[in-house]
């Protein structure tokens, strides 16, 4: 079982439990080991060892009916001595357990974090006093197994963790990345303003832009001129300059020699080094 099916980097629960079983069986001393993943209220037996038929193959297992299942709902290690007649377990699944040969039956739950998720089985043909170290021997390999289990649902958890802080840095790119395009946007519109009001509205506006965008790190040492920071803007956007002279209807002589008056007043020797600065003292956003 993979959590829901989630595509992380999680080995197939199902080998832990085969794994589980097997070392049951070696350590029990006990011909029959079996054992199954649990959701939803049920289980499902899935991994099986030392048995000579498949009744027992997929069978599920509600809470509260027949042993497992009273493993299953209490949360706690049973056994019976006599499948066939004990009184203190429902037979809903007497008809592949007898066709098995099984009469002695020790159940244990796998508990991670007080959850059950799943129950493992050694069993004998035949009548066999079960003292408490079968249930010690069949508790401590569920024990193990819950151990790995925990291991791998706390990798899990912190994949996803990882995942959503991936997510959440990425929207916040993105919103970033728009910021940065209105930005130097509405700075091409105002250029082309013949109301010098609505250009410094609009101006003011790309301020408030670049402020919310922006904690400087920086006190501002450079004072650009509104040209300046128009071609600033579109260059911080990766436009070439002829780019830049297409959107702001300027000669691409006009644009480096804005371009190096930027540079200059940022005292930096290139374009990225000055949407670098500028960003870090907060003139762009």
């Amino acid at each position: 079982m993979r959590n829901g099916g989630e595509a992380l980097l999680r080995p197939d629960d199902g080998d832990a439990f085969r794994q589980a079983v097997r070392a049951l069986r070696h350590r029990a001393d006990m011909p029959v080991t079996f054992g199954g993943q649990a959701a939803g209220g049920t289980m499902r037996l899935s991994e099986l060892a030392g048995v000579r038929t498949n009744m027992l193959k997929g069978l599920q297992i509600r809470a509260a009916a027949g042993l497992g299942g009273r493993v299953l709902a209490a949360g706690r290690p049973a056994a019976v001595s006599d499948y066939a007649s004990s009184p203190t377990i429902s037979h809903d699944y007497d008809g592949p357990v007898l066709a098995e040969g099984i009469s002695s039956v020790v159940a244990a739950p796998v508990l991670v974090d007080g959850s059950v998720r799943g129950v493992l089985y050694s069993a004998a043909r035949g009548v066999a006093r079960l003292g408490d170290r079968a249930i010690d021997v069949a508790m401590g390999v569920t024990r193990r197994l819950a151990g790995e289990l925990a291991v791998r649902d706390e990798v899990d958890r912190r994949l996803r963790l990882m995942r959503a802080a991936e997510d959440i840095g990425h929207r916040e790119q993105v919103a970033l990345e728009e910021v940065r395009e209105l930005h130097a946007e509405f700075r091409a519109i105002a250029q082309g303003l013949d109301d010098s009001a609505l250009r410094d509205r609009l101006h003011h506006a790309c301020d408030r832009l670049a402020g919310l965008t922006s904690k400087p790190e920086e006190t501002p040492t450079a004072k650009l001129t509104p040209r300046e920071l128009d071609v600033l803007s579109q260059v911080a956007l990766g436009c070439t300059n002829a780019e830049v002279g297409k959107r702001l209807s300027l000669r691409p002589e006009t644009v480096k020699a804005y371009l190096r008056s930027a540079m200059h007043k940022l005292e930096v020797h290139n374009r990225h080094e000055a949407v670098v600065v500028a960003r870090r003292q907060g003139i762009l956003p």
